[in-house]
């Protein structure tokens, strides 16, 4: 047990739940820290056991301020979040490792990963509807229409869509037709039931293809899915949310999130590690989680903990407030500006400051979802009152929401407004200034010249005075006020310069938030009902894009507004949609052509695509949502918002866009109150009825998985065949040749390519030999959990240097029979006559991202150890975790100053009292004697190594 157990107190609320109180333990100090940096304290005092986790580590991270960037602190995640395929190699380590138990004399029942699991499957199964919605976007600026986008209008719309008529692994029931829209290959419109247009209920039309793929990617992945079901039977803490919740993949990594563990009524902060690339978006809701490799999750899924360097903590203080026209958007690219100037790349970043409390969890979600962008590790916005009010229209009970308010409070991790609350102390700070965020335009020509919204109308006018080119377009002074009236539909309208002629909200998904679509919606609420129109030639369009902005708008109520105004949805690819948009009318055309006018294309796409809009409108602006709506009703970008009104209302009285704009309040209110609350209830139900195809699927029961030998994608590693009760000594390595003798910076991609299958190779051997053809070989990445697929791929990159061989190739020399053989040749060779092998190599030996097989692969190839001037850290001690030996030449040595040929046969002792950074003697067979370091850099280590590496050492634990 933690020796900190006298720490442990009871909830004064809820004395039934206890919980560490480390604010007391940590005293003065503690206050000072950053509560990312809390939360990390917290972790070390719970989970110290004296060996994994010492006193000193727990001491050292309570001194952050002098030990930050100079210590190595454990961390023990609460829990852990695969995506897809990336668990597929953990879980079949956990099925070996039953196998191993059993037959050691153990009981399989007690493996279970040791914290809680969480498989989200929808990630790399998700078809994006959207690609349907462009492949068949209609033309949205007019000009000549390309066949294809004109579809024939549909039959009216089928009321039962006919059923299944049976397909690859469905006997006619898998309830295909009687979804809508869904997503992936388990959807139910493999057959021939047409997708639903979320909006009309129309059918869309689906290209042949589409349908073809997701047969083939249901029979591909059905093996795994029928794995993955058999694991969230058996294994206790493993969950899995199912494929096709046709959720937005970041909801459902909220549905995961727990702000607060309570496990039999002990209470500890939330926090995990995942392989999955949008982990930090967990960040904004005050959990601190990052993304990490197959490896190390595997090893935390083993209760090991995760070693990280004490980080330096970036405060990002927020001050002001925000300018009413900015959105979301702006904010936040903002925001990530600030941050990637500031150099915060391998640090942690934390929120604070009076300005926090506007940024609503959608925004803060965001921001911490792209800490990629700017390098940070994570970025933290400490739990507050905002995210308590989120945190119950996400469904949390108010029991629970008052249980965490009351222990995030008792150990001082929740943030109050209040001024008179001390802020943490911090590495440095950067201070942003929300009120200098403004809105921008980018345009007329490239996006990247961005033109603030207050600054339009003048530099409208700067850009007809300008020479053609990439901005102006050389407009004589005496014709820049020229009006062409127009006759259009039997009324007169008068053209100028600037004039609005397309506007098309868009929703881009990359970087998007779904409420800057809301903030559209509720701006064309309020210009309706104050009685503000847009000119019927203007092409307005609305293309929602994903399922998450459709849930936005539908379930806010605006769209019957927007469309009021004009903006019909389009793009889903449904005969309605697609009819709502039609080329300029010719009327217009012709005018614009005649009067030479300069009209004008406003849009909320992510290119100004000239190609796109009618070739008769020279300049398009980019703008957010809400901006392009205020310059279709205002009809010209000539105008100043804040002197100009945009129109006159129903009462004859001018409309300013001051007047129409919804506050953020108002935008965050319906956003959490309609849209979260509702979304959360929808993938709450759909999670507990499950998917009906998933439901089907059927997968074993047994405790131990029964592998199916034929299989090509999953097979049983043999990382436990030594298993017994009892760790062996480390074995003497005798007479060990060399298999490669590598040179400088051999990245984990040389050791473990993650791409396609070489015709060559010895994996493609294997799996011809197993009746697959070429076009079947998929990826190494895809067969992560077929061991003999994966040992056949390790030293398979054919730009690896190999010094036996001289020039790139995945070879090398076979030294008993002389040979030049594929490094898995060669490698069987040796364990077939039981000849030892190790790997000489130079420095930064295994940079690059961590591969879980960069370690396993060479262990399978019976490397007893590697032999390098220098490691890359994470892949130093992945060798020590999989039973490798790291060992270091001294310093001012290597091979060539040893006139090592790597021809010779190498000897090395481990003495039964190894200890950190030992010096070891090698004896080669030439004579030779030469001294070297075991890299081991601490007892923790030692000891996995003396197991067998972790692995082994975790499934001792359960004879």
């Amino acid at each position: 047990g933690s020796p900190y157990q006298p720490a442990i107190e009871s909830l004064e609320s809820h004395p039934e739940k206890k919980f560490y109180n480390v604010s007391n333990l940590g005293g003065a100090k503690y206050d000072t820290l950053p509560y990312s940096i809390r939360v990390l304290f917290e972790s070390s005092v719970r989970n110290c056991d004296g060996f994994l986790v010492k006193e000193t580590d727990a001491m050292n991270i309570l001194d952050w301020k002098t030990k930050q960037n100079r210590v190595e602190v454990p961390f023990c995640p609460a829990r852990v979040v695969l995506q897809d395929f990336t668990g597929i190699p953990a879980m079949v380590d956990f099925a070996a490792m039953r196998e191993a138990v059993r037959n050691a004399g153990g009981d399989p029942v007690k493996v279970n990963p040791a914290c809680p699991t969480d498989l989200t499957v929808d990630h790399s199964l998700q078809i994006d509807f959207s690609k349907c919605a462009i492949q068949n976007a209609p033309n949205p600026g007019g000009g000549e229409q390309k066949p294809l986008a004109r579809l024939s209008p549909l039959k009216p719309p089928l009321r039962k869509p006919p059923p299944c008529r049976g397909h690859s692994g469905c006997r006619g029931s898998c309830g295909a037709g009687e979804a809508g829209r869904s997503s992936g290959p388990f959807s139910a419109q493999i057959e021939n039931t047409p997708i639903l247009c979320p909006f009309h209920l129309q059918p869309v039309p689906e290209p042949e293809t589409v349908l073809k793929n997701q047969e083939m990617e249901f029979g591909r992945n059905r093996e795994r899915l029928q794995f993955f079901k058999w694991s969230s039977k058996v294994f206790e803490n493993i969950s899995i949310i199912p494929p096709d919740t046709g959720m937005a993949h970041q909801v459902n990594l909220e549905y995961l999130s727990r702000v607060v563990f309570d496990v039999k009524n002990f209470l500890h902060p939330d926090s995990v590690v995942g392989t999955d690339s949008h982990t930090t978006m967990v960040n904004g809701l005050g959990i601190l989680g990052w993304g990490v490799g197959g490896i190390e999750t595997e090893a935390v899924m083993l209760g090991m903990p995760l070693t990280l360097t004490l980080p330096e903590v970036v405060g990002c203080e927020l001050t002001g407030t925000v300018s009413p026209f900015a959105t979301s958007i702006d904010i936040v690219l903002s925001i990530t500006k600030h941050l990637r100037q500031a150099d915060v790349a391998g640090k942690f970043v934390e929120f604070f400051g009076s300005g926090v409390s506007q940024l609503s969890i959608a925004d803060r979600t965001t921001i911490a979802n792209m800490c990629p962008e700017y390098g940070a590790i994570l970025s933290f916005f400490p739990v507050d009152n905002v995210t308590l009010k989120h945190l119950k229209h996400a469904g949390f009970d108010k029991a629970k929401l008052e249980v965490t308010e009351a222990y995030l409070k008792a150990v001082k991790l929740f943030r109050n407004d209040e001024s008179s609350s001390r802020e943490p102390e911090y590495s440095q700070v950067v201070q942003v200034a929300l009120s200098s965020i403004i809105p921008y335009v980018s345009g007329p020509k490239r996006s990247q010249d961005r033109v603030a919204v207050n600054n339009m109308k003048s530099d409208f006018q700067a850009c007809l005075n300008e020479k053609s080119g990439v901005k102006g377009f050389q407009i004589a002074a005496e014709k820049q006020n020229d009006v062409v009236p127009v006759q259009y539909e039997g009324n007169e309208y008068k053209l100028s310069h600037g004039c609005v002629v397309i506007a098309a909200v868009i929703s881009c998904t990359n970087n998007c938030n779904p409420s800057v679509m809301l903030a559209a919606g509720l701006l064309a609420k309020k210009a309706v009902e104050a009685g503000l129109v847009v000119k019927p030639y203007i092409r307005t369009s609305l293309s929602p894009g994903s399922g998450m902005v459709t849930h936005y708008l539908s379930s806010s109520g605006v769209l019957p507004y927007l469309s009021k105004l004009g903006f019909e949805v389009v793009g889903y690819g449904c005969s309605t949609c697609v009819g709502n948009t039609a080329p300029l009318p010719e009327a217009i055309r012709n005018a614009i052509k005649q009067g030479d006018i300069i009209a004008c294309g406003v849009l909320s796409g992510t290119k100004n695509f000239e190609g796109c809009l009618c070739d008769c409108v020279r300049a398009n602006y980019l703008a957010s949502p809400p901006l392009v709506v205020a310059y279709a009703i205002a009809g010209t970008v000539q105008i100043d918002f804040d002197m100009e009104p945009l129109g006159t209302g129903s009462d004859g009285k001018s409309i300013y866009l001051r007047d129409i704009w919804p506050t953020r309040q108002e935008l965050h209110t319906v956003e959490e109150e309609c849209v979260i609350s509702s979304m959360f209830k929808e993938l709450k139900e759909k999670m507990e009825k499950g998917n009906k195809r998933w439901n089907l699927l059927e997968a074993p029961e047994s405790t131990l998985f029964p592998w199916d030998l034929k299989s090509t994608y999953i097979r049983c590693p043999s990382f436990f065949d030594k298993l017994a009760k009892e760790a062996v000594p480390p074995q003497a390595v005798e007479n060990a040749h060399v298999l490669l003798f590598l040179g400088d910076s051999v990245t984990t991609d040389h050791i473990s390519p993650a791409g396609s299958i070489a015709r060559s190779s010895a994996a493609a051997k294997y799996l011809t030999s197993k009746g697959l053809t070429p076009r079947e070989f998929n990826s190494y990445g895809a067969r992560r959990g077929n061991d003999a697929v994966m040992t056949r791929g390790t030293f398979a990159n054919i730009k690896l240097l190999n010094k036996f061989i001289g020039k790139p190739a995945p070879k090398t020399v076979h030294f008993p029979s002389g040979q030049t053989l594929d490094v898995f040749e060669a490698a069987e060779l040796y364990q077939k006559e039981g000849i030892p092998v190790i790997i000489l190599a130079g420095k930064k030996y295994g940079l690059g991202s961590s591969r879980d097989w960069a370690a396993k692969g060479p262990f399978l190839l019976g490397v007893k150890a590697v032999l390098a001037e220098s490691y890359e850290k994470v892949h130093r001690s992945q060798l020590i975790g999989i039973g490798i030996a790291p060992l270091q030449f001294r310093p001012g040595e290597n091979p060539s100053t040893l006139g090592l040929t790597g021809r010779e046969q190498f000897s090395i002792l481990f003495p039964p009292d190894l200890s950190p950074r030992m010096t070891l003697d090698i004896k080669t067979s030439t004579g030779k004697v030469f001294s070297v370091i075991a890299l081991f850099e601490n007892n923790t280590e030692i000891t996995l190594y003396k197991n067998g590496g972790s692995l082994n050492f975790v499934a001792r634990r359960f004879l």
